[in-house]
């Protein structure tokens, strides 16, 4: 009992401590191990974050240790700073873990660190909490673990046996930034980190296509973090370097996360945070490069390297290139589709099943719930087609959106999912 509140101090820190990460997502795990008796990958509960077909699952986020000899400016946690320090054991970990399983307050564990004596020593400390959950306990639950790099490839590897998602975070996304705020860190050091695993998890899906049975190996890949705001690098330079990572080292997700002012920071930073609507852009561009077969060049148009933050990256565009418009729903590629706004790639894959059978009208398109407003000015249908003067118009943008509603960032937040982008 004396020990209880260590605890509960310890985590209060260091789940505090751990939510600048924003890469926690659960998704891409889809079975529980076999060899596991308690918790599985896929359920519900008190939720924490989001997968791509909505399902909430929570997951214990926090960090092994705020302690770090590391200086990145940007952070918290950094070795200069005076915020309050702790440390789990990893035994800590294991147990906090299996008592809030037990509860039914998690399903999974999010688990990162400071560095710790160095990157070998940190790597062995996140991945014996994994492999005791795994091996000890039978824990079959959704684990992710941060990935540190310069460890080892061997330490690596191991992670991967016992974790379901690795991670490595880039943080900043060129190499200026990270000499300007982090400069112990190495982008080509952590893009080695990523190519390991991307070459080890390809590894286990050849040996499997052979008709072997090797062990699991990080079954929901790799993800990676950048801030955004801290510097003064544009969009398209962070878009750019998303999409080499998902090219290069496959990732499963980018994830932006506005900078976050922090106590005692350096002169260098900025004194705010960005406006969140420039994170939400981000990741509407990001699902453009990854599902909608848009280029960086095509989805930053603006003259400053920008995204633009009163209209979402697919209109922005459109209104660019509107000799590429209309487009007729009946007979358009799938392709063509797609870049249509307010047309999502859900929308796409109906209607493309629908006019095997029929012509689409106005009224089809608005049972599938697409974005009208949007999309009426860019698309023919069998009752509808709009004016070449449409397009031509120079107000176009306001009679979309008008100047009133430009702003509303929760307006669009849902876009996507819903299968309006």
């Amino acid at each position: 009992m004396t020990q209880l509140p260590v605890i509960q101090r310890k985590l209060s820190i260091l789940a505090d401590a751990a939510k600048y990460d924003a890469s926690c997502a659960s998704s891409g795990s889809k079975s529980t191990r076999k060899e596991s008796n308690i918790g599985t990958t896929e359920g519900t509960g008190i939720c924490h974050s989001y997968t791509p077909d909505g399902r909430c699952i929570s997951l214990l986020k926090i960090l092994l240790t705020n302690y770090c000899i590391y200086d990145c400016q940007y952070c918290v946690n950094r070795v200069t700073s005076e915020t309050p320090r702790a440390r789990f054991s990893a035994d800590e970990v294991v147990n906090l873990t299996m008592e809030f399983y037990k509860r039914n307050y998690i399903e999974g564990l999010f688990l990162s660190s400071g560095i710790i004596q160095n990157s070998d020593y940190t790597m062995e400390q996140l991945t014996l909490v994994a492999k005791k959950l795994r091996t000890e306990h039978r824990f079959g639950g959704y684990i992710h673990l941060k990935t540190i790099p310069g460890a080892a490839e061997e330490l690596i590897t191991e992670a991967g046996l016992w974790a379901d998602r690795l991670s490595v975070n880039i943080e900043l996304p060129t190499e200026m930034d990270l000499k300007q705020l982090a400069p112990e860190k190495k982008k080509t050091q952590i893009v080695g980190a990523m190519s390991g695993i991307k070459d080890k998890i390809d590894e286990i899906k050849s040996d499997r296509k052979s008709g072997m049975r090797p062990p699991k190996f990080a079954p929901a890949g790799q993800s990676t973090q950048m801030i955004v705001g801290a510097t003064a690098t544009p969009d398209n330079e962070i878009l750019k370097t998303a999409s080499e990572l998902y090219t290069g080292q496959r990732l499963r997700r980018v994830y932006y996360s506005a900078y976050s002012p922090i106590p005692h920071a350096d002169s260098l930073l900025p004194g705010k945070s960005p406006p969140l609507v420039r994170e939400h852009r981000l990741y509407q561009a990001d699902w453009l490069l990854r599902f909608y077969g848009f280029e960086v060049n095509e989805i930053v148009v603006r003259e400053d390297k920008n995204l633009d933050l009163e209209i979402d990256p697919k209109l922005a565009w459109a209104l660019q290139q509107r000799g590429y418009f209309p487009v007729d729903v009946n007979t358009a590629s799938r392709e063509q589709l797609l870049r249509v706004p307010g047309i999502g790639a859900r929308n796409v894959k109906r209607i493309l099943s629908i006019r095997r059978h029929q012509r689409l009208r106005t009224d089809d398109l608005k049972k599938l719930r697409i974005a009208w407003k949007r999309a009426k000015s860019f698309v023919i249908t069998e009752d509808h087609n709009p004016a070449l003067s449409d397009l031509d118009r120079s107000d176009l943008r306001q009679l979309i959106v008008p100047k009133e509603k430009q702003l509303t960032f929760f307006d669009t937040f849902d876009a996507a999912l819903k299968g309006e982008l």
